[in-house]
């Protein structure tokens, strides 16, 4: 209760994005699992390669701001512990998760196997690249931070497609931006500031 409380009071007002918060379990995907006192807190949580889980609020504000409906296929990049593809999972029809390190990859696969989260599949990598064999998708979010909009996912989004990442120097402030592709042009709108790790090209050779 008090977890979804603290999400209302700063602002999360979308009734099915709070019910997929409260749904999925934190502790199983945050570091130290069920034991971790930290897993409801909000704050963010380093996890393995590096990576972080993102604060509570920062996932669902970015959730909410994707604006998922049910029949949406969903692009997320970055999967990372998994926690956010499965709050997405409780909304959309289908989730397709990029991840460039296969220790994460792995993990979240099965994390999210245990939990019977069986709409979505998690990708090994390149996320700046999407996965163009999936596309089209309705809505993309990338949980790490590119410099510029990367435009190979911009392609990958349907027309009137939606597109919410931290966008900003890896090294400075970050804004969370919304992307919403209309045609040939793309309309941006400013959110919040953030600070998340930086959004790197390839498939990481080793982790």
């Amino acid at each position: 209760m008090q977890f979804l409380l603290t999400l209302r009071r700063r602002g999360i007002a979308d009734q099915a994005v709070l019910r997929a918060m409260d749904e999925v379990p934190r502790e199983r995907f945050a570091p130290g699992g069920s034991g971790s006192g930290l897993a409801y807190a909000d704050q963010a949580l380093p996890i393995e390669c590096g990576q972080t889980i993102s604060q509570p609020y920062v996932v669902a504000y970015m959730t909410e701001q994707l604006r998922v409906l049910p029949h949406h296929t969903v692009l997320e990049v970055g999967t990372g512990s998994g926690y956010q593809a499965a709050v997405l999972s409780r909304l959309a029809r289908e989730v397709v998760s990029i991840e460039r390190y296969r220790t994460l990859a792995e993990g979240a696969r099965k994390r999210l196997a245990a939990l019977g989260y069986d709409n979505v599949e998690v990708v090994i990598g390149d996320g700046l690249a999407g996965v163009p064999s999936r596309a089209p998708f309705d809505r993309i979010m990338v949980t790490a931070a590119a410099e510029t909009v990367p435009q190979a996912l911009v392609d990958q989004l349907t027309d009137g497609g939606v597109m919410v990442l931290p966008l900003g120097p890896h090294a400075g402030a970050q804004r969370i931006v919304r992307l919403t592709k209309a045609g040939d042009s793309v309309e941006r709108e400013d959110l919040i500031g953030v600070r998340f790790v930086p959004l790197l090209p390839g498939q990481a050779r080793e982790l």
